[in-house]
Formats: C-alpha cells, structure tokens, sequence
C-alpha cells in the first residue's frame, strides 16, 4: 500500500512538470508510505510521478516506485496489492515476458504491455494506479472494481494531475479550492461525499471499476469495466438452490478469498471483534495454515465489565484459533487529543472512521502492517436492517405513488409541526413520498439528513445547485441499471455496496488506516469472492450470516452466534455529540448528525454553513 501522485501537461503549450508541487504532494502522502519515496519526470518535463512506499511484497529496493519497464517507455506509479500477481506472472513467462523483481508492480506493467488498458479486468486485488505509456503519448488511470483504493484527479484544461487524496492534490498548491456545491450537499444528505463529487469542484474521483485516460486532447470520460448490478445479475442466473451446496460454495468462497488476502512478505494480523465475520476470517486464516496470528481488538474504558465491552469474548474467539490477542483500550481523553489528527487525516468529510483510526493506531503500536478486516461482510450475507426495511418499504408503500401529491402533502404536512407535535422523528415525513420506490426507500434508510431538512443547514442558492447536480435519488436509482433479474436482497447488496460501503466504509478504511501506515485488506470486498457466491436470494433464505460461522473449523463459539449485533453502540457516538455541543439521546441518528456537524464545523469551506 502506498500513496501517489503524477501530472501530465498534455497541451503543447502548457508548462512543463512543477517538482517543487510534486513534491508537496509527495509531502501530504507521506504517511501512506513510510518506508520510501521516490520522483520521475519525462525527459520532455511534460510528465511527472511521485509515490510513497508501505513495502508489502518484494521488500528490496527492485520493488521501488516509480517503476519503468526494461526498455524504459512505460512507467507507473501503484498503489494497492494484486492478489493473483504470481498466476499472472507465471502466464507472461510462459509468453516469453521477463521480470527483474519478484512485485507485483512489475506484473502490471508487463500486463500493460500485453493487454493493454484492458489488463484491470484480470487483476484481482485493490489497486488505483497512473501508468505513462511514452509510445502512445498516453497517461492511464485505473481504480479497482469495488472502490477499495481512492484515485482523484483534476484538470484544468492544460495539465492533469491525480493523486490518492484530494488534500494531496490542494497540497501541491496548483488546484483551486472552490467549492462543489454537489458534494457538499452529498455529505450533509449521506455523511459521505459520493462519487466522482469531491467538496472542491475541480477534484474529481476516478469512479470505482473504471480507467480514465488522458492524451493530448485530455482526459476521456472515465470508462467502466465492472459493475455491482450486473455482477450480482449474473450470479443471480445462478441454479444452484440446494441449501446445503449453498453453504459450501459459501464456505470455499471465503476460503479461496482469505488465502488469496494473505499474499504478503509481512507478516498478516486480523481486527477481530466479537461478531461473526472477523472471527470467520481468523479461523480459516488458521485453518489455512498461518501460526501465531496477531489479533488486535478495540475496547472501550466505559464498557469494561458490561455485555457491550467486546474484548472477553474476542479474547476466546483468539484462544480458539492460536492467536496472539492484543486488546487496546481507548478513553475519551484519548479520543479529544486525537480529534484533530483526525480530522487532519480524513481526505473526505465523513461521519464514520474513528473506530478505525484507533484500531489502526493499535496496529501500527504492536509493529504490524497489513491486518485483515471483516468489512464488507454485511453487504454480502445481509447483515443490516437495511435487507428488511428496504423492500418492506417498497411493497408496502408502492401504492401510493400512484396518487400525485400524497407523499408531498404528507410531508409538508408533517413538517409543519405535526410531526415535532407527535414526537415523531423528522425523516417521518417523507415516508409516504419516498418509500414506495426502491431509491427513496434507500435514501431513508441511509441518509443523515433528508433533502427538506438541508433548509436550515446550508445557503439556499448553494443547496438548490448541489440537489441539481447531484440529483439523490437518480444516483441511487443508477446502481441498479444493468442489474436484471435481481431479487430484494440483491437489489439491497447492489446499494449497500455501490454507495454506502464504496463511500464511506471503504473510503474511511482508507485514510484512518494508511494515517497509521497501515493496509486494511477486505476479503468480502472482492468481486472474484461475490462471483463464487451462490445467488442472492439462496444467501437471504440461508441465513448466510449465522452460515459463516461455520465456515472456519472448528466453528465459532455459541456465544459468538448468540451475541447480538450492536452496530454502532460505542461511546464514540456520546463522545461526538458532546464534542458538536448536542444532548445525547443515545440514537445513531443524533451521533451522525452531531459528528456531521462537528466534521464540517472544522474546516469543510465551512463559510457555506448558515
């Protein structure tokens, strides 16, 4: 895992290559990549790389980045892991193609060099990379299918430039920080920004599963070669409906998975809580053969001793399987001095990612650099209440879409003050008009505000341009297309994952791990795993989440089963609302709102807030 970031000045005219910008971004990215840095520029000055190395795979200094081809015409700056990077390079050997270092950096560019821009469909792993081809004159970005890693970029019609954080490219001083009014409007409605938008307006997100290519003419459109709807369309053409063969296919799945998340010449440790899907993953771990793996658990000052302190029953999930278990304890001390750490590494505003950064931190202290995470998994298996309340919704309430009117006058109805009158909670109002269809559903669900209520919150003009160009519920209604033939569960696992897994899980995983020098692997986030899974609705009959802890044998302890899942039940939640100045009554929704409200209040062109 690394940090990197390049420039192409692709009109003839415009100015060759700022090293002293590359190397202010080289400065920003500098803990994603403790372990080394490294600088190229064409030798026209029209093109330049910077990168900052967490050494992973191949530690010597022939996996060093920027890397070149042997005959020098292609260069590339990576950041991620190829998991099938030996199966790869075993079939370009075969090819004649030969490598100077054993990293799977190299097996990209000589896939490049055999496949073209299209080589990102046989790569399995996370990855966001810029590759210079000098032959084609042409510059091309690639991000992983699922939107582990983060690649943003900026064009102002002379020179492109992208990098793994937007703060990495503000922080080379050429990128205007204006702000997009779209992405503001994003994160008050989600807590997360959603893709492409950025809050700055010039800085773009390289969409999940898509390459962006840039040639003298500039940047084309970015161009997809994965997406979450049709996958699990095809997966849902599936036959196989016997339970038991579903369960094996389940169980081969995460083991195929974990073994290929385990390439590494560092050692491998685990965030293990209490629940089902990390004690999975460190039982198979075992089961597949790794000794004395480091489990790290985060616990809680406030709850020692009571039903929801994880650490006891983490601890005998570790005893179970041989691991080596570290608990580290957090305090709200703590957390008020690392607030504004926090808030300084957090690339995108985000109402989620202090539970990371702390078990993160844990890592980094115990001398680790690569852990494996459970996250993912209730994308998956169904896991949220989510795969209940969203269907039930949209069956129920469907009838009243065909009265015009009904929902907008409820609404406005409610929000008049009946609904402060009856003690009900504001997103109460919108049921009528939003949960009859499958995106206004997931909208009240998943949002921290809803559109109506942004009123208060944010400038008019800035809100009414933001709910144009964002336009929430086409955006979500656009993960489905393509996605024929799915069922309720798959339609809920399309959402969960395109939106709110890829823009805040995964985007927190990113900046709260590598703050510490940390790669947070996901191996229920990788589309080979979602492609050996039986159908949707075989894992929703299935009771696929209490099904994976089956899979590691022996299995998970009944507790571990029994135990209830508590979600976001951590005194963080009481520790933002204090920090944002709000009385606490304990809900998830008064945290997120109270964090939203602190997390912008800290500096997110705050000016915008009235």
């Amino acid at each position: 895992m690394c940090g990197i970031a390049g420039l192409y000045a692709y009109l003839d005219v415009a100015p060759k290559v700022d090293r002293r910008e590359l190397a202010r971004m080289n400065t920003r990215l500098a803990p994603r990549g403790p372990d080394g840095s490294g600088d190229w520029c064409s030798p026209d000055e029209k093109v330049g790389f910077t990168h900052r190395r967490l050494a992973i795979i191949d530690l010597s200094d022939a996996g060093a980045q920027p890397m070149h081809s042997a005959d020098g015409t292609l260069t590339i700056t990576f950041n991620g892991e190829i998991y099938n990077y030996r199966e790869l390079r075993d079939e370009l050997l075969a090819k004649g193609y030969s490598f100077r270092s054993h990293s799977d950096t190299e097996v990209l560019l000589q896939l490049y060099r055999d496949r073209g821009p299209s080589m990102v469909e046989a790569l399995r792993g996370m990855f966001a990379f810029g590759l210079w081809d000098s032959r084609e004159r042409r510059l091309v970005m690639a991000r992983d299918p699922l939107g582990i890693r983060p690649l943003y970029y900026a064009d102002d019609g002379w020179t492109v430039r992208f990098a793994s954080t937007a703060k990495a490219l503000l922080a080379g001083g050429a990128v205007s920080r204006d702000p997009d009014p779209a992405g503001i409007v994003g994160f008050h409605l989600f807590g997360s920004v959603p893709e492409p938008f950025t809050v700055w307006q010039d800085i773009r997100s390289v969409p999940a599963g898509c390459t962006v290519t840039v040639d003298a003419t500039g940047p084309t459109e970015p161009r997809p070669y994965y997406s979450v709807a049709q996958a699990l369309s095809r997966r849902a053409a599936g036959t196989e409906r016997d339970p038991a063969r579903a369960r094996a296919l389940l169980s081969e799945a995460v083991h195929d998975s974990v073994r290929h998340h385990l390439v590494a010449d560092v050692p491998v440790a685990v965030f293990l809580s209490a629940g089902l899907d990390s004690g999975a993953l460190l039982g198979t771990m075992a089961e597949l053969g790794a000794r004395d793996t480091l489990a790290v658990t985060l616990a809680f000052a406030e709850f020692r001793g009571k039903p929801l302190d994880e650490a006891p029953l983490a601890a005998e999930i570790a005893a179970r399987y041989g691991a080596r278990h570290v608990v580290r304890t957090v305090d709200r001390a703590e957390f008020e001095t690392d607030l504004p750490a926090i808030l300084d590494a957090m690339d995108l505003p985000s109402t989620d990612g202090i539970n990371t950064w702390f078990v993160a931190k844990a890592a980094r202290e115990a001398g680790i650099k690569v852990a494996l995470s459970g996250l993912g998994a209730d994308e998956c298996f169904g896991g949220y209440p989510s795969f209940v309340d969203v269907p039930r919704s949209v069956h129920l309430l469907r009838p009243f879409n065909f009265l015009p009117g009904a929902g907008t006058l409820a609404r406005r109805l409610l929000t008049s003050g009946v609904g402060s009158a009856l003690g009900l909670h504001p997103k109460t109002a919108g049921v009528l008009e939003y949960g009859g269809n499958w995106a206004g559903a997931y909208l009240l669900r998943r949002s921290v505000y809803m559109p109506w209520e942004l009123d208060d919150l944010l400038d008019p003009a800035l809100l009414a341009e933001g709910l144009r160009r964002l336009a929430p519920l086409s955006r979500i209604a656009r993960e489905l297309h393509g996605g024929k033939g799915l069922g309720d569960f798959d339609r809920v696992a399309t959402l969960e994952t395109s939106l709110y897994m890829r823009n805040q899980l995964l985007r927190d995983a990113d900046w709260a791990g590598l703050a510490h020098g940390i790669e947070i692997r996901v191996p229920y986030v990788d589309p080979f795993f979602l492609a050996a899974l039986p159908p949707g609705d075989v894992l929703g009959g299935l009771n696929a989440k209490a099904a994976v802890a089956d899979v590691p044998k022996p299995p998970l302890p009944p507790a571990s089963r029994d135990r209830r899942k508590t979600g976001f039940v951590t005194p963080v939640g009481r520790w933002l609302s204090d920090a944002a100045g709000v009385a606490d009554d304990g809900s998830f929704s008064t945290a997120s709102r109270a964090w939203l409200r602190r997390v912008w209040q800290a500096g997110w062109t705050g000016s915008t807030v009235t």
